[in-house]
């Protein structure tokens, strides 16, 4: 080597920022998903779930619809904020199942992981107030809380089960 030359490392190569030249964010990729708006144009008239018949406003059968409705303000496919409960049956047992969005706003992206299911008391003061905690004290689809009340007592009701009496054939003493 000459005198007098100083030979100085390589400098280290820049990292990889994202293509616009700024690093990349986790909540850039959360809010690419389309308007809940623009979903609900593109299903509204076709799609799996719909159920049509004559003379009878059009149903769905989609998780997450609480009337069954086809319509936005129910809709379990286009909207961010889904509300359902519904009875579920495991063998013998019959279970009050609510239905609502996941908390996260990645898992909208990911169809098998989006909605989270809950299960209710089937005592009626304790089940109507887990849902008045979940749906009213967290400012969760406030506007569905009647409806959702209203249905968890359907839903219950329908567990009970008509006896059945049987007649005795014979003539009566």
């Amino acid at each position: 080597m000459a005198q007098g030359l100083k030979v100085s490392p390589a400098p280290p190569p820049p990292e990889r920022p994202g293509a616009s030249g700024l690093p990349l964010q986790r909540s850039a990729v959360c809010n690419m998903s389309a308007a809940p708006q623009l979903i609900w144009e593109c299903v509204r008239k076709n799609n799996a779930f719909i159920r049509k018949s004559r003379n009878m406003p059009t149903m769905s059968a989609e998780p997450g619809n609480l009337l069954g409705l086809s319509s936005s303000k129910f809709s379990g496919i286009a909207a961010a904020k889904v509300l359902d409960i519904s009875s579920k049956k495991t063998g013998d047992k019959e279970t009050i199942i609510l239905t609502s969005s996941h908390k996260k706003g990645s898992r909208l992206q990911r169809p098998g992981s989006r909605l989270l299911t809950t299960g209710l008391k089937k005592q009626a003061k304790k089940g109507l107030a887990q849902v008045d905690k979940i749906v009213d004290a967290g400012f969760y689809r406030r506007d569905l809380l009647a409806i959702a009340k209203t249905k968890y007592d359907k839903v219950r009701a329908s567990f009970k089960k008509k006896k059945v009496v049987v007649k005795s054939r014979r003539a009566p003493k």
